[in-house]
């Protein structure tokens, strides 16, 4: 269960220090929902502050979803052509694009942007004058849009398919609640269809901090050996709202539709690009099926660890005023910065929905295309000698031999 906020004592000094942030609020800032509406008449974007309507959801049911990156060209010409500059911000995570208003992408460019995405892990645009109906708009042509069951929607009617992220000086993380590592995530995990292309714009930041990083899911299965790599491909996982549901409920908010859980395999393969993705999280995952506790762990904490600390998998981006990221659930997890208290942060998501995650072994079979090592295929397409360790294990039974 997600620790209850509770109310900070006074250390008992008489210097006057800080009255009004006497009695703010710690918690958890993953698994806990923003303090009831305050006096937000001087607050120039109250309309779009949380919500948390009393109201049910019936569950999840499975929905079709076309997969958009399918139908773009490869060179994605036409979203390159208008562009002004494409930079990758390291070589295996991120991009940034300039020049390019979101608002007037043509169907051909919002399918190259997908492929994009799906290859480069994020994509991030500055200087973007699009609301969140245009977002939400943009987003649809992906797939049906997720509605959050426990986070606010804004106060504004009709965008209860709109994710605020919200945090402010009545909201003091307490790092007793939590650690860093327990921040990273893809959004949303334990649903049947996770998400897919999903895109956050900050609309008020702090003046320094609260930058985000992602990691590439891709690096992580890259970075492991042959016959680890085949083991992990033969392991499923539970993915929980459990937590979640329970720190809605512990702030007093209604949770709009019932937690869910679901097994979804450990290595996912994205079908935009055929490429292998390790696909657990922290605030998410929660045990391996059908192996001891203890090594379960040990396996899950390795795979937390290396995402959320080896620096060569990640990108991090600093926002400015109408910056929009852009990101492949299946493909990255990510997670932002508490550092900014007590300055506002508030953004808005528009989350589509993606299909139900493929394990190699069903990618291969519903596709008849081999699932690949995004490493490796980088690696061929530009001529470079593949290490001697690349075809290890390719044939390699599953199991054990006496």
């Amino acid at each position: 269960m997600a620790p209850v906020a509770t109310t900070e004592k006074s250390n008992g000094s008489s210097n006057g220090a800080s009255a009004k942030f006497v009695a703010a609020k710690v918690f958890n800032p993953f698994y806990s929902p923003p303090a009831p509406e305050g006096d937000d008449k001087d607050y120039k974007l109250a309309q779009y502050k949380p919500r948390f309507p009393d109201i049910k959801w019936p569950p999840l049911e499975e929905q079709e979803v076309v997969e958009r990156a399918q139908f773009a060209d490869p060179e994605k010409k036409a979203l390159f052509s208008a562009a002004t500059k494409v930079q990758h911000l390291t070589p295996a995570i991120g991009t940034e694009i300039h020049g390019i208003d979101l608002r007037q992408l043509t169907s051909q460019q919002k399918d190259e942007l997908a492929l994009l995405i799906a290859e480069r892990g994020v994509v991030f645009f500055r200087d973007q004058d699009i609301n969140i109906r245009e977002m939400l708009e943009l987003h649809r042509h992906y797939g049906p849009l997720h509605k959050h069951a426990t986070t606010g929607i804004p106060r504004e009617p009709g965008l209860e398919e709109v994710h605020v992220v919200y945090n402010d000086a009545s909201r003091r993380p307490d790092p007793s609640a939590f650690s860093k590592i327990d921040l990273w995530h893809s959004d949303v995990t334990y649903e049947i269809q996770p998400p897919s292309y999903t895109a956050l714009k900050v609309i008020e930041g702090p003046p320094y901090g609260g930058d985000t990083l992602w990691s590439s899911g891709y690096a992580l299965y890259s970075s492991f050996s042959p016959f680890f790599q085949k083991y992990l491909e033969s392991l499923y996982a539970v993915h929980s709202a459990v937590a979640q549901a329970d720190g809605a409920r512990a702030a007093g908010q209604t949770v709009r539709r019932e937690p869910v859980e679901n097994v979804h395999p450990i290595v996912r393969v994205n079908p935009a690009t055929g490429w292998k993705s390790i696909y657990v999280n922290p605030g998410f995952t929660r045990r391996i099926v059908g192996v001891p506790k203890s090594e379960s762990d040990a396996i899950l904490s390795l795979l937390f660890h290396q995402m959320s600390e080896n620096p060569d998998f990640q990108v991090r981006f600093r926002w400015e005023p109408n910056s929009i990221a852009v990101w492949d659930n299946r493909a990255v997890t990510h997670s932002a910065t508490f550092d900014f208290w007590p300055h506002i942060r508030h953004a808005l998501r528009a989350t589509p929905h993606g299909e139900r995650p493929l394990s190699v072994a069903d990618y291969e079979a519903k596709t008849g295309k081999e699932a690949k090592d995004r490493q490796l295929e980088v690696w061929k397409q530009a001529g470079l000698p593949l290490p001697e360790t690349a075809e290890l294990g390719k044939n390699a039974p599953r199991g054990y031999n006496d």
